[in-house]
């Protein structure tokens, strides 16, 4: 599973390199954060598929840090714990804190990627084939979508952003979000992913009353339902 963007939560600079670095030689995309506040903080402005949670950070640790995330019902993103502690007791509160899977230090670097791809595919088998958000209707296996019932013609990149757009509703992504989405770490120039946008606008939006597709100042795009403030 190829452009996978992860975040590793790690205060130790040598682990996180030297993870960072095999991981990053699957061809996946590595951010750091080195404190539960910024890592905290990058979890709620970006798109991960999969964050490495160390528990012992300098402020505030990694199962307060995994509450404050499960408290939002828009960030689904699974979480792997990585940790010293390898009490059962210690397993058990990461788990109940909403952690997805468990990782005890020293660990094999080639085990840390087995469960990341386990985990990514986990998230991809339960993501619901069909997205209805108001007037309109996705289906992510047919590749096909509909507002107010009246088919959209969108091309194959039209549609992937389309998708995940979807997919991040109601929560905006950034312009550089969509790009590695659709594009991985080769991305057109910007006025290719403008060209596709103009496009996406003129199935989704130009035929109808009122927009969905709106453009965030400063931020990206996000889907949102006529009428919606």
């Amino acid at each position: 599973m190829n452009n996978l963007k992860i975040l590793l939560v790690e205060d130790n600079p040598t682990l996180a390199r030297q993870t960072g670095e095999f991981l990053e030689g699957h061809g996946w995309h590595m951010d750091f954060a080195r404190t539960g506040q910024h890592g905290l903080k990058l979890a709620l402005q970006e798109i991960y598929d999969l964050i490495l949670l160390d528990l012992n950070l300098p402020d505030i640790d990694g199962l307060e840090v995994c509450r404050q995330l499960r408290q939002r019902r828009n960030i689904t993103v699974p979480i792997l714990m990585l940790t010293a502690r390898d009490a059962f007791a210690d397993k058990a509160s990461g788990f109940h804190s909403g952690a997805d899977d468990y990782l005890c230090k020293p660990f094999d670097p080639r085990e840390l990627a087995l469960r990341c791809l386990a985990l990514a595919r986990r998230r991809e088998l339960h993501r619901s084939d069909e997205i209805h958000i108001g007037p309109l209707h996705i289906h992510g296996r047919q590749r096909e979508a509909t507002r107010n019932g009246q088919q959209l013609k969108l091309t194959a990149i039209t549609f992937n952003i389309l998708w995940e757009l979807a997919c991040a509703y109601p929560e905006p992504l950034s312009r550089g979000e969509v790009s590695h989405r659709i594009w991985g770490d080769t991305p057109p120039n910007s006025d290719a992913l403008k060209s596709h946008i103009y496009s996406l606008r003129c199935q989704l939006d130009r035929p109808f009353s009122a927009p969905m597709l709106r453009t965030i100042s400063n931020i990206g795009y996000r889907l949102e339902q006529p009428g919606e403030n």
